[in-house]
């Protein structure tokens, strides 16, 4: 099988990583493929643009945090291949294995006897008069929000061309429920459990530092559009897509959000989605342990 790699920016540990592991394949008969961008050319492993990555691996592994599984999605999504996360970060909400995992996750995953999750992702789609729209896409979030400035942005919101409300605010996103536990938490919105089924998906439409206190979070359907614009001309104001892709926003531009595309698929470690929110969160001790045990009945 031809196995494909993307690195976290600062490559040093991930580097690393990827020289023990490029020889280990080798030995068993698959193919390494590293792209020609990540600047890493280890002994044995083929070169390639990123932009041929998807096309050409069966599977990818994206050794770094949660960031460069976004980078590994915007490489391989569209062609349906799968992602397995070793997390080099520090949260790491998606990449489940960590370094001394590594070896025995990808040979399950080579193997066929790791199970597999799909994660929804949105289709953004950004409009300006007289130009042909640009459409990006997201595991995350795309977020409309001031962008050097610390000044209140008026954004207009709508769900399925049904007004919701003009937002005065730092900006307005929408997060998948992958993104939900991202920059949508930090903003007060609400953590969305994926769902075992894509039909039972959803967004959230979150105001950042809103200036009225009664604008809450949504929660919208899966099958639903969200259309955000300018309420009034701001300068300075920016889309951006998971943090991947930015453009500036002007009076009269448009930006339209739906679930219309591929999902991610995931390999799927040991850990339950409350297992890594009890983890990375510090929610609380595990089900099992003395802190959760029912007292005992009697006195004292």
């Amino acid at each position: 099988m031809r196995v494909g790699f993307i690195l976290k920016p600062d490559k040093t540990e991930a580097g690393a990583l990827l020289e023990d592991l490029v020889p280990w394949l080798r030995e068993q008969g698959h193919t390494p493929v590293v792209t020609t961008e990540d600047q890493i050319a280890p002994a044995g492993a083929q070169l390639l643009p990123e932009s041929e990555l998807g096309a050409a691996v069966d599977l990818a592994v994206a050794l770094g945090g949660d960031g460069t599984m976004l980078r590994a999605a915007r490489l391989v999504a569209d062609r349906e291949r799968p992602v397995l996360g070793v997390n080099l970060g520090q949260l790491g909400f998606l990449a489940g294995w960590a370094p001394s995992e590594a070896k025995a996750g990808l040979a399950a995953a080579l193997a066929g006897t790791l199970p597999l999750t799909k994660r929804l992702r949105l289709a953004v789609t950004f409009t300006r008069q007289g130009a042909e729209p640009v459409v990006r896409y997201a595991l995350n979030d795309a977020v409309l929000h001031q962008g050097a400035m610390a000044r209140i942005v008026e954004i207009d919101a709508f769900v399925d061309d049904a007004f919701v409300a003009s937002y005065r605010a730092d900006g307005l996103l929408v997060a998948t429920p992958t993104g939900s536990t991202a920059y949508n938490m930090a903003a007060g919105g609400p953590i969305v459990v994926p769902g075992r089924s894509m039909d039972q998906a959803a967004m959230t439409l979150t105001p950042i530092c809103a200036h009225a206190l009664t604008n809450r979070p949504l929660v919208i359907g899966a099958d639903s559009t969200i259309r955000m614009q300018l309420g009034a001309d701001v300068r300075g104001v920016m889309i951006t897509v998971d943090a991947q892709w930015g453009h500036s926003f002007l009076a009269g531009d448009v930006v339209e959000v739906t679930t219309k595309a591929k999902p991610l698929i995931m390999y799927q470690g040991d850990k339950t989605f409350f297992d890594v929110m009890r983890d990375k969160l510090h929610w609380g001790a595990r089900a099992d342990s003395s802190a959760q045990r029912a007292p005992k009945k009697g006195g004292g």
